[in-house]
Parts: C-alpha cells; structure tokens; sequence
C-alpha cells in the first residue's frame, strides 16, 4: 500500500521525537498520509536536545557513556515507530519503514560501518527497520554487505547521479546474493544543490529551483535503469527555505514511479494544504543530459558542486553527533 499505489509512490516523514510519535505521528498514519519515516543524526541531536520527554530516560542512563546513551534513547524511539508502522509494513510492501543511521564518524570505514550495522538491526530487532549508510566508497562496501545478509538500507547523502549508480549497483548485488525480500532505497538530496546554485544560475540567465529537480530525475533514471523493484529512489531535503517556491514545491515536482518523497513535518503541512497530489511530468534522461549540457556550457562546475555539498552533509552529521555527544557527557 502507497498513498499513490497506481504508481507505488509514497510520502514518509522525515523526523522522530517521542511526543511527537504518539501524537502526530499516529495521526498522520491513520489518515494514510505517511507511509513510512526516516532520521538522521541532525534529527536526534535536535530532539534529544531540546525535548522534555527524554528526561526520564536521560536520568536512568546517566551512569552510562554518550555514545550508549545516545542508542538507547534513539532505539527506543525507532523501535516505537516501527511498531506504530508495523501495519503498513509485509513482505510484498514497500512501505512501513523507519530508519537508524549508523554513527557517521564511520563513513569512511567499511568494516565499522558493517558491525554497527548488524548490531543495531539485531538490537532493534524489527523487520521494518532499514540501516542508514553514507554513500561513500566505503559505504557502497557496507550498503552491498548488509543486504546480502538480508538487512534492509537506506543509502543516504547521494548528489550526483554517479553515487547514485554506485549505490544501485552495491545493493542490486547484495539485495540479489540475500536470496530474500530484502530493501532498499536511495535518498537522493534535492533542495540543497538549488540552495547553493541558484543564485549564480539566475545571474547567468538560468531559471531558479531547477537544478535540484533535474538532478534529482536524473539520479533516478539512472536508478530505475537496475530494473530492481526492491530499490526505490526517495527524494529527500525536500524542505523549502526562502519565498521563492511554495513549500510543497519539492514534492509536487517529483511524483514519480517506484519512488519515496521523505519531507520534514513543515513540507507535509503545505503539500496536504495546498500540494499537486498528481503524478509529475517526468523529464527524459535527454532533457536532463541537455540541461547538464546548458550548465557546462555556462561554466557551472557542478562535479566541485556535489563535492562541496558531499563534504558538508557528512560534516554537518559528525558535527551533529559530536554535539550531542558532548551534551551527552557525564560531568
């Protein structure tokens, strides 16, 4: 089941806090609006931080390290939506998943990153959870091992359409080798190339809040071209900063086949109030090569571009991570 099932199309909210899930969360999943959610370490370090409902919690682990502390707090939350998903999710549904990124001090290390990945699914324990990995070259190592050992993943932080195919090819290998219904998706970023490029795109002549779709539509053709319905592309930083779009803008524009659109609560807000609820018109592999075209020859460096964009989502996520860490810390 998908909110557009004629296309298995679906929108997962791209946040966890622990009032939140037994409030709104529920809501939204009653009233099949979401079909599914995702975190991030940005996501808990702003949760963890600045909600009340972990005091409890906080106070009975307090003896502990940070890093421990930091799990149980995030397992229990994970482990709560998955059973508040649990519904949505069987073996012949896409859908129903909630993800745990691994630490993203790893993302460098295959090794690392494949223990932490069996650890966590194992302590979780729930068919529905998918390991959240980095799309580096050790991360491709990770994402191919894990699914082979029947883990679902996340493949995260992709920004160009060569990361995506990377990803594609790890887990089509490790989802086939897994002899088991094993899935995956690939997060795709979208809003934030826009948010870096547009305003020297518009000085050149170029439309704004192009880019990103573009990119985006391309990273999932070349996705689409595996030919494995057990990889979805989710298109994620679908968040709107600025007056320049109407705060859907991000979702309306990439409705598309066997993909996900993962949108922080502001986003999902918007599309129900004012959202385009019908697929979007899906530009050929060739439009996107032509517009790639356009901006080399307007001299745009977009391979500097993803990364630039690369090395600040993998910073802003250890940073993260770090900062709650030290919250964390005993005194």
């Amino acid at each position: 089941m998908s909110l557009r099932e004629d296309i298995n199309f679906s929108l997962w909210c791209d946040f966890i806090e622990r009032d939140f899930l037994e409030n709104r969360f529920i809501d939204l999943i009653e009233k099949e609006i979401i079909y599914g959610a995702t975190s991030n370490p940005a996501i808990f370090e702003s949760s963890i931080s600045n909600s009340v409902a972990y005091g409890q919690q906080l106070q009975m682990l307090q003896a502990n390290e940070p890093k421990t502390i930091y799990e149980e707090l995030a397992i229990t939350d994970i482990k709560r939506a998955a059973e508040l998903l649990s519904d949505l999710y069987s073996n012949d549904s896409d859908d129903g998943f909630i993800s745990i990124e691994v630490d993203p001090e790893l993302c460098d290390d295959a090794k690392g990153t494949i223990e932490e990945g069996m650890r966590l699914n194992t302590i979780i324990g729930s068919e529905n959870v998918m390991i959240k990995v980095p799309a580096t070259k050790a991360g491709y190592e990770a994402m191919k091992e894990l699914t082979s050992q029947g883990i679902n993943v996340n493949a995260t932080l992709i920004f160009s359409p060569e990361q995506a195919i990377e990803c594609a090819k790890a887990l089509d290998e490790g989802i086939k080798a897994s002899n088991k219904d094993t899935k995956a998706v690939i997060s795709v970023f979208v809003s934030r190339l826009d948010r870096m490029c547009d305003s020297e795109l518009f000085a050149k002549g170029l439309k704004k809040g192009r880019l990103g779709i573009m990119n985006a539509t391309k990273c999932y053709h070349e996705v689409e071209k595996f030919g494995n319905s057990n990889i979805r592309t989710l298109f994620a930083s679908t968040g709107v900063k600025g007056n320049d779009f109407n705060g859907s803008y991000y979702v309306d524009n990439l409705i598309y086949p066997n993909s996900v659109n993962t949108a922080p609560l502001a986003t999902i807000d918007d599309w129900l109030e004012n959202g385009s609820k019908e697929p979007s018109e899906i530009p050929t592999l060739e439009d996107c090569n032509k517009y790639f075209r356009k901006l080399k020859d307007n001299k745009i460096d977009i391979e500097a571009v993803y990364n630039k964009l690369l090395e600040d989502g993998l910073k802003t996520f250890k940073d993260s991570f770090a900062d709650l860490l030290r919250k964390l810390q005993k005194d």
